[in-house]
């Protein structure tokens, strides 16, 4: 009863003209910029850092909350339309929500996105506002050891798992370990792999890799195809509504239930922000639909365009927002660029999020709690009306639509760190991901091992130095003995399912690994 007290309170602050109009202000902006391909909620929040010092600091954290989340929507909206996710956690979205688009379904896989971003934001926030204490005592049971093999499902799942051709996607992970090692080894200070060029010291951005690998890959592989088109191709349309049909919703609404599942621990450890969930999720979903196909039910439609591909990714990224909020307020630990971001905005304050947060600013923390909520249903107010709209985004001629994906790819690199070098390196990493699509290597292994890769090396050294070089501990635990016991039997299964398929010639045997990430 007292949470609910606490909250009906948050609420009433929240719920004010004045912090109304910062959450609209920041749903909006959140939104603009996370469509715009190497822009995101992360530097949406910290290009407003400087404009809100003068604001109220509740109403400041509004906004940033507000632009938090709008910034995930509009990441997927951008992600789905152009295959050109604005943040890491919409690559997995735009793996199938791209296919939805291309066939003509645009404003429906944007509705499904909207639809699981309000699901994951409501009870991820509704999680955090009543389990508070049990999410910081999960973060607080995780270890170097735990954190590892987190890193390592990741790795196996979406190169061994995910990926249709398992060589292509541990060549994939290859490739982006490598890129992942590029700079100053933090435990050393030794530069590696650097060429001597000082702006590569402090390594190769995440968001270059991105807008390279994703944007600039798919401009030049559609530009190698502009004069002929294939036989199956399809024109694109954007007509529709955004309303699900019951089928539709019937095949969704387990999807977004099983995001749900994924995301919501994950908010709260550090291991990477939203892409482990994300990927799990959609690696679940395929496996999912594989196995009904070879049962005789529903066709797989993965690789064409699944909605639940577009569903339960969706939700578990929201998910993983919702409760990172928690760990950041509750714990003072910021598992994602944004929170990390946040985590200045409170310092700027002269405030320090951790558990005294609840007690010494809880008029704040439940304004915060109550304006989540609220920044969620205007997302799904102003955006689920307009999915119609964005998607004829997808009539303007290829030509010049991909001409400005490729402007505002530079122009988003270049505004992230002001440096040419990323900018050399955006053309040399496009050119690596138009020849991946030339040769079906699917993408999707190179970012999560760029994004958790230095995760994975900082917390295996922590964890060898924590047993002094004995090996032993990596396997010590309950969580990473149950970890790696779910890697052996995911990666077994899936072998003998090729094997089985190849043996019967079936359609598994002899379908190409699809191009796109």
């Amino acid at each position: 009863m007292e949470t609910i007290a606490l909250l009906g309170g948050g609420f009433a602050a929240a719920l004010t003209p004045e912090n109304l109009l910062w959450a609209f202000v920041g749903v909006v902006l959140g939104t603009a910029v996370g469509v715009l391909p190497g822009l995101g909620s992360a530097m949406a929040v910290a290009l407003l850092l400087p404009v809100t010092f003068r604001l109220d600091p509740t109403g400041a954290f509004i906004m940033f909350t507000a632009v938090y989340y709008g910034g995930l929507f509009g990441d997927s909206t951008a992600s789905i339309l152009m295959n050109t996710p604005g943040n890491s956690s919409a690559i997995a979205t735009a793996i199938e929500g791209h296919r939805m688009a291309l066939r003509g379904r645009a404003p429906q896989a944007l509705a499904t996105a909207a639809v699981g971003a309000f699901i994951g934001a409501v009870v991820s926030t509704a999680v955090v506002a009543f389990f508070s204490e049990t999410i910081i005592a999960v973060a607080l049971s995780f270890g170097p050891a735990e954190y590892l093999a987190l890193a390592v499902f990741a790795f196996v799942a979406t190169s061994a798992v995910v990926a249709q051709s398992m060589v292509r996607g541990l060549v994939a992970l290859s490739i982006g370990l490598a890129v992942s090692m590029v700079g100053i080894d933090a435990q050393s200070g030794a530069a590696r792999f650097t060429l001597g060029v000082p702006s590569l010291f402090e390594g190769i951005d995440i968001v270059t890799v991105t807008v390279a690998l994703l944007a600039l890959g798919e401009v030049l592989h559609v530009a190698s195809r502009f004069h002929r088109r294939d036989a199956g191709e399809r024109l694109v349309s954007a007509r529709g509504t955004p309303w699900l049909s019951p089928g539709a919703l019937r095949r969704a609404v387990p999807a977004w239930l099983r995001g749900l599942g994924f995301g919501l621990p994950f908010g709260a450890i550090p291991a990477g922000g939203s892409e482990i969930p994300t990927f799990l999720a959609y690696g679940t979903e395929r496996k999912l639909a594989g196995l009904r196909a070879r049962r005789g039910g529903r066709p797989d439609e993965f690789g064409a365009g699944a909605i639940e591909g577009v569903a339960a990714p969706e939700t578990a990224a929201s998910a993983t927002a919702g409760t990172a909020m928690g760990a950041l307020l509750g714990l003072g630990l910021p598992t994602s660029a944004t929170a990390a971001i946040m985590l200045a905005a409170f310092q700027q304050y002269g405030m320090q999020p951790g558990p005294l947060l609840f007690e010494r600013d809880a008029d704040l923390v439940w304004a915060l709690l109550a304006s989540l909520f609220v920044g969620s249903v205007l997302l799904l107010v102003l955006n689920l009306p307009f999915a119609p709209l964005w998607a004829k985004l997808l009539l303007i001629p290829k030509r010049y639509l991909y001409a400005g994906i490729t402007g505002f790819a530079v122009l988003g690199v270049y505004a992230s760190s002001h440096s040419t070098t990323d900018l050399w390196l955006l053309i040399v990493l496009g050119m690596l991901g138009f020849m991946m699509r030339r040769y079906a290597i699917p993408v999707a292994p190179v970012l999560i091992a760029v994004i958790l890769g230095p995760l994975a090396e900082s917390e295996l050294r922590r964890a060898l130095a924590i047993g002094q070089g004995d090996v032993g501990v990596l396997f010590a635990g309950p969580i990473t003995l149950s970890v790696y016991a779910v890697i052996t039997a995911a990666v077994a299964a899936v072998a003998v399912a090729r094997v089985r398929a190849r043996r019967r010639g079936g359609p598994e045997a002899v379908r190409e690994p699809a191009a796109a990430p």
